[in-house]
């Protein structure tokens, strides 16, 4: 016998903790549609997020290290398909909603820049004087308005809860709402399992990137107190052979680990009946303890000033970035050479505006096709 969408919606209602978010109980889409006879409305988003042409696009775009520069390296792809799997593994634990938390682990990033975060600075510097560019906001964009995969509507048309759980940085705002509904003060428990599940998944992958290349080592690492804490949880001897990457699997144990407690420790504290509950705590629900936070800071500035800022990572980086330049305001100045899509949005969003759009969309790869193309080193 088939598991239909109702019995999903019940074994939902059956399993989930009173304060997750139920698909039943969705605020709904944009543009209302019927609802599916096997799947979820989660499980919609996440598979029309997946099947996207902006997701396939992230396999070629930079995480730390360039596109193309090592095939073992993380892309924006991989690191948001570890993400993922961190968000699943904090929503069993914490009984919320699987498939809402994949569902926006899968699109955070689909609006990244080329480049990584330098090509993302260099497009809000760029936009300046025309909003900015901010790539949370611009997933926003990608999955409400640029994919276009429907005939009925524009974007993928994906439940508010989704496009909620994207808009992280406005949730904080006095009065921020969607479509008439408030994102905060704080986001519900899905989302802030996403945000948190990011964190996790870049301080210790992003560790294990630097170690493979050679630009950081255990032994500077270890002036770190969490790296130190990892280690003892080894079996083995901390210079053997994979040690240090069974170090960032140790790493990777004790970021989860903080955050199942921390959000334990907050619902037995809180004792939230329901998802607006989360929303309106005096805290996240689920976070880093404040112990954890104190131990990720001076890993996040380690990995600033070592890997991120490393003369092999930065000046490629920067390379980039000024190709990246160039190829813009030859957009601004040429906008009939973008695609037929693009130039189609120059009415209704403005020309930087859609060159933006347009080159946030692109991988590294095609943005130096592109720059080769019009001779732009010339």
């Amino acid at each position: 016998m088939l598991h239909s969408r109702k019995e999903r919606e019940k074994l939902e209602e059956s399993c989930l903790a009173p304060y997750a978010v139920r698909s039943a109980a969705s605020r709904g889409r944009l543009y209302p549609e019927p609802p599916h006879d096997v799947r979820a409305e989660f499980q919609r988003d996440r598979d029309r997020v997946l099947y996207s042409k902006a997701f396939r696009r992230l396999e070629y775009k930079t995480q730390v290290f360039v596109n193309g520069t090592a095939d073992h390296y993380r892309t924006r792809l991989t690191h948001t398909m570890e993400m993922t799997a961190v968000g699943r593994t904090l929503a069993r634990a914490l009984r919320a909603n699987e498939d809402l938390v994949e569902a926006i682990a899968l699109a955070h990033d689909i609006g990244h820049s080329p480049f990584g975060h330098v090509g993302e600075e260099a497009l809000d510097e760029l936009m300046k004087q025309e909003g900015g560019f901010d790539h949370n906001l611009q997933s926003c964009r990608a999955v409400e308005l640029i994919e276009h995969p429907y005939p009925d509507f524009p974007g993928l048309n994906l439940t508010w809860e989704v496009r909620a759980g994207l808009r992280k940085h406005l949730a904080a705002q006095p009065g921020a709402a969607l479509d008439g509904h408030p994102l905060g003060p704080r986001q519900f428990l899905e989302a802030q399992i996403a945000d948190v599940a990011d964190d996790i998944a870049y301080y210790a992958h992003d560790v294990d990137d630097g170690l493979e290349a050679g630009l950081i080592s255990a032994s500077e690492l270890a002036g770190l107190e969490i790296w130190r804490e990892a280690q003892g949880r080894l079996r083995v001897d901390p210079a053997a052979d994979g040690a240090a990457r069974a170090t960032v699997r140790a790493l990777l144990d004790l970021q989860v680990e903080d955050v199942l407690q921390t959000g334990a420790d907050r619902v037995e504290r809180f004792r939230p009946a329901s998802p607006a509950d989360v929303m309106s705590a005096p805290e996240k629900t689920v976070d880093f303890s404040p112990r954890m936070k104190a131990l990720l800071t001076p890993l996040r500035t380690f990995l600033f000033e070592r890997l991120y800022y490393n003369p092999a990572v930065s000046n490629d980086s920067q390379a980039a970035v000024r190709m990246m330049r160039r190829l813009f305001l030859h957009y601004i100045a040429h906008p009939d050479v973008m695609g037929r899509k693009a130039r189609a949005r120059l009415a209704s969003e403005g020309l930087w505006r859609t060159v933006c759009d347009y080159i946030a969309g692109m991988t590294d790869r095609y943005a130096m096709e592109e720059f080769e193309r019009f001779k732009l080193n010339q």
